[in-house]
């Protein structure tokens, strides 16, 4: 056979290659996501186009040859997986939904969880009773700063409300992701005893002994390290851990799970191929003191099933195990798809199994030596496949967060370990807590003093990737090596991708033609809209918002100046004192009251016009905007935002809607 025929048979194999590799386990876990994924979308209806794309991308790539068993194993696991994705997620829901009504009750629960504020606390209960009657799922309720520790059994007289499904706010989203069926409001609070939970107690008393022995940020950050619960965490402070980029070290990630795995394994190294047993309980009795956290329960999982499968000898695939941990995950927990944790988790390690292998090659060709090409191309792995979700999850992306990891995380093994063993030691010999805590505590005193001195507030935000964030994945999926396309192929697919990428992110974020309305609510009788036309930008703020939702609010969907900041509330004081803070030319409000404001222009009318935008109050807990010739409603008080965001045409007949956020005719 000659050169040439040998060449031209090679490449006639290639072609019948499969242009992804037939991974059960991937496309088990994928199918299963996308169950989870279509049926959330169907119930809270926001279905669009753009949610099909990866799918149909991949089975585009995956079919392909066109072999009958192949055909048949993929349609078989689609089916199969994303039947049981859906099936599990309207279990989850039909849960949720269910329950005790709204009504005033006596409350008793375990305090599971707890944020502090100023002078107040809001507590998470767990093993809810009303009227003496158990309840399954979470409620949350805002309590007295003093004397409530978690693991403490309380009981209190409120009117408890449910807390529904997800509207598209934060909040809700939330409340769904955690069981949190039920809220009240304020309550005075009686201790009535002591959970039983190992777990709390523990993290009740590690909690006392952290704050009794280090100052405030040390012992936040330590708590946080530690627990992965920042909630007591400063405002400044944790603000500064988010836009730093290094928000995963204080929020017991697979990085925590595989370091205290590897240090148990490497301690029992004696135990050979059983070393896996205790590192592996180690890990799931840590996951569990932390409260079964998705990305330790992924670590757990992944960490015991690389163990198991090196101690018999056999090869590990990062894709495969990582898929088995995504299915055991969803399967149990199918609300978690929604959550930031989720998504950052396994991002991040699809992120190393796509493309740390390319870019290590590529910055070797470089003579960049082997240790360090491996340790950037792993951060710089995780950073670029992250990066549509920190974005849509928190409104910005930290510019600065691959130079502070480059150099933190090599210190985490060091600072977590040596946390964690003073902790053991100042819970087992409480009189001698201070001596074991001091050097640990000291170290972590110091990174307050590194935040303070460096800016982390130079960050990207104030736009959303809407369904480019599709686009992305998309072209990140078929740009890595683990797809065969040729290079012309590559390229051609690059250039149509990012084209469409920047289309896509354009038409989110900019108002060419018509009124554009964004809206947010946040809790009982909060919320915000931003309005957008081609020449102004105005900013409705309603209820009882706060300016840190307002903020997050616009770090999502606006960056620039606000033509406006209009108040619909009937606290204007509070309201106007919120809307002062924002980046705004002019404030509008309906009544006229005193204000003591100097630097910010508040105008108080009934009637005026923002450009094109002509607004009138009908009084001060409600508002008309006048646009493209229909009025809009926005009367936070009474939900008229979110779900019951109504247009109507000036004599008060339904004529027009809102279809994705832009005034159109019917």
């Amino acid at each position: 056979m000659s050169g040439a025929e040998t060449v031209k048979n090679v490449r006639a194999d290639e072609k019948r290659l499969p242009r992804i590799n037939f991974r059960p386990m991937l496309y088990a876990a994928l199918f299963l996501a996308f169950g989870i994924f279509l049926y959330l979308r169907l119930r809270f209806g926001k279905v669009s186009v753009s949610d099909f794309l990866f799918l149909a991308f991949f089975l585009f790539f995956a079919i392909p040859p066109f072999f009958k068993k192949r055909i048949m194993s993929v349609l078989i696991l689609f089916v199969l997986f994303a039947g049981l994705g859906a099936l599990s997620a309207h279990l989850y829901t039909e849960r949720f939904l269910s329950g005790a009504q709204e009504g005033r009750y006596e409350v008793q629960g375990v305090v599971y969880g707890l944020s502090e504020g100023e002078g107040y606390s809001v507590a998470t209960l767990d093993k809810v009773s009303l009227d003496g009657r158990s309840f399954s799922g979470k409620l949350r309720v805002t309590v007295n700063a003093d004397g409530v520790r978690r693991g403490d059994i309380v009981a209190f007289e409120a009117n408890v409300k449910r807390t529904g499904l997800p509207r598209g706010d934060y909040y809700s989203s939330y409340c769904f992701q955690a069981d949190i069926r039920y809220t009240a409001g304020s309550a005075e609070v009686v201790k009535t005893g002591t959970s039983s939970d190992s777990f709390l107690r523990i993290k009740a008393n590690l909690y006392d002994v952290l704050y009794a022995n280090a100052d405030k940020d040390a012992a936040d950050l330590s708590f946080a390290l530690l627990t992965g619960d920042a909630k007591s965490m400063d405002g400044g402070l944790k603000e500064a851990v988010q836009k730093g980029g290094i928000a995963h070290m204080f929020a017991v990630s697979g990085l925590h799970i595989g370091i205290l795995y590897g240090a148990v394994a490497f301690v029992c190294k004696k135990l050979g191929k059983f070393s896996v047993v205790p590192a592996s309980v180690s890990a799931l009795l840590y996951s569990a003191f932390c409260g079964f956290t998705v990305s330790s329960v992924r670590a757990v999982i992944m960490c015991t099933a690389f163990g198991v499968t090196r101690a018999f000898g056999r090869k590990t695939d990062l894709i495969s195990t990582l898929s088995f941990s995504a299915i055991l995950v969803l399967l149990f927990m199918p609300a978690q798809w929604l959550s930031a944790g989720f998504r950052l988790s396994y991002g991040a390690v699809l992120g190393l199994a796509l493309f740390s292998g390319s870019f290590t090659r590529g910055l070797q060709k470089l003579r960049v030596p082997a240790f360090l090409a491996n340790y950037l191309s792993a951060s710089l792995s995780v950073q670029l496949f992250t990066f549509p979700v920190v974005l849509e999850s928190f409104g910005y992306f930290p510019v600065w967060g691959f130079l502070l990891n480059f150099f933190l995380i090599p210190a985490l093994p060091v600072l977590f370990l040596g946390l964690l063993a003073g902790s053991v030691l100042a819970l087992t010999i409480p009189p001698a807590a201070g001596v074991f805590l001091y050097v640990p505590a000291s170290v972590m005193s110091l990174l307050p003093y590194l935040f303070s001195a460096v800016s982390f507030t130079f960050v990207l935000s104030g736009f959303m990737l809407g369904a480019g964030s599709a686009v992305y994945y998309v072209g990140a999926a078929a740009l890595s090596g683990r797809f065969r396309l040729s290079l012309k192929l590559r390229c051609l697919s690059a250039g149509v991708l990012c084209v469409l990428f920047v289309l896509l992110v354009v038409s989110e974020n900019m108002t060419l033609t018509g009124c554009k309305i964004k809206v947010e609510e946040n809790g009982e009788s909060a919320g915000c809209a931003l309005v957008q036309t081609k020449s102004e930008t105005v900013l409705v703020v309603g209820g009882s918002i706060t300016l840190s939702r307002c903020e997050d609010f616009l770090a999502h969907h606006y960056g620039g100046t606000l033509d406006a900041v209009i108040v619909v509330s009937e606290n204007e004081q509070k309201a106007i004192n919120c809307a002062a803070f924002l980046n705004a030319e002019t404030v509008y409000a309906c009544e006229e009251i005193s204000t003591g404001l100097r630097e910010t222009e508040v105008v108080f009318a009934k009637s005026f016009a923002v450009g094109n935008l002509k607004f009138n109050y009908e009084g001060s807990g409600k508002l008309y905007l006048l646009a493209e010739g229909v009025a809009v409603e926005f009367d936070f008080e009474n939900y008229a935002l979110g779900g019951d965001l109504f247009v109507e045409s000036g004599s008060g007949g339904l004529k027009y809607f809102l279809k994705n956020g832009i005034i159109r005719e019917i």
